[in-house]
């Protein structure tokens, strides 16, 4: 067996729980080793899905709100959720209209993430907007949020510090610097 093949072996998978977000199995598996256990994974309806807005002046927008499962407050880039039918391209253009009133001239795409792939699926897709057209922002009705546009090293220094720990933020952020776009 390669090292790259699965080594474990999956005896039977029941669905605990399910609802529009997200969807929780146990497995009972063998393990590596040949011992049974079980195994919990959580997996998503929607892929996620950030955009950071970058200006010609080299500023960028973060949104701030209220993490529920964290009982937190963060500053994030825009990001939400592509439903099954919705491209990620598409979803990054709703997704920063609706959170920051912004249009995107220009999207490029800059890869994708696995979050936390231990124990779930979640897909991350990144993006990068340019040529922004300024509108009114829509955010959804379970979403309280404030905005800010701080110059783009100023945010790095904020992932930088430990300010934003949002995983995708913190990697959209690193990337875009790592690149040398802004």
């Amino acid at each position: 067996m390669s090292t790259t093949d699965n080594p474990w072996e999956i005896v039977s998978a029941d669905v605990v729980y399910d609802n529009p977000w997200i969807k929780v199995t146990e497995h009972k598996v063998i393990n590596p080793a040949g011992n049974p256990g079980i195994y919990g994974t959580v997996s998503f309806h929607n892929r996620a899905v950030a955009v950071v807005p970058l200006d010609d002046d080299g500023f960028t927008w973060l949104v701030g709100q209220y993490r529920f499962p964290l009982n937190q407050y963060h500053w994030e880039v825009p990001m939400g959720g592509a439903p099954k039918g919705e491209t990620a391209e598409d979803c990054a253009r709703r997704e920063l209209q609706e959170e920051t009133g912004l249009i995107a001239g220009t999207l490029t795409a800059l890869g994708e993430v696995h979050t936390s792939n231990c124990i779930t699926d979640e897909s991350g897709l990144i993006f990068l907007a340019r040529d922004l057209i300024p509108g009114e922002a829509e955010p959804e009705e379970t979403e309280v949020l404030q905005l800010q546009r701080l110059p783009f090293e100023e945010v790095f220094q904020m992932v930088m510090d430990g300010r934003i720990t949002d995983a995708i933020s913190v990697i959209a952020i690193q990337r875009i610097r790592l690149l040398g776009i802004a």
